[in-house]
């Protein structure tokens, strides 16, 4: 449940600034606004997710006290995997970017010298 949402909300944020550059948009001003623009759908996202565990988290109910563990751990995990979301994963994809440009420039360079 955890990955397949962290996963998704990484899909959206990159897929969305891959359009804007190829819009023409500059890649930094990109990741900019998909930040800003991505922001508010996987923070909704995360809080319903986080309300949802409350309940179970609290340990309310009989048995409760087996599955507060889950919850505990998938709010844990969601709210982990919101901040690497937003954070870490455009901050890899420049630097991946960089390294994709930095080799197709070696390439070229290395295959025009032939």
């Amino acid at each position: 449940m955890l990955m397949g949402l962290v996963t998704k909300n990484a899909i959206l944020l990159i897929d969305f600034i891959k359009v804007k550059v190829d819009e023409g948009l500059e890649r930094s001003e990109a990741v900019r606004l998909a930040g800003r623009t991505r922001l508010r759908p996987i923070l909704m996202t995360t809080m319903a997710m986080v309300m949802g565990m409350v309940p179970l988290a609290l340990g309310l109910g009989d048995g409760a006290e087996q599955r507060a563990p889950m919850a505990h751990a998938i709010i844990g995990g969601i709210l982990t995997s919101t901040l690497l979301t937003l954070i870490v994963v455009p901050v890899v994809y420049t630097y991946l970017d960089d390294a994709k440009r930095w080799a197709g420039r070696m390439l070229r360079g290395n295959s025009s010298a032939d």
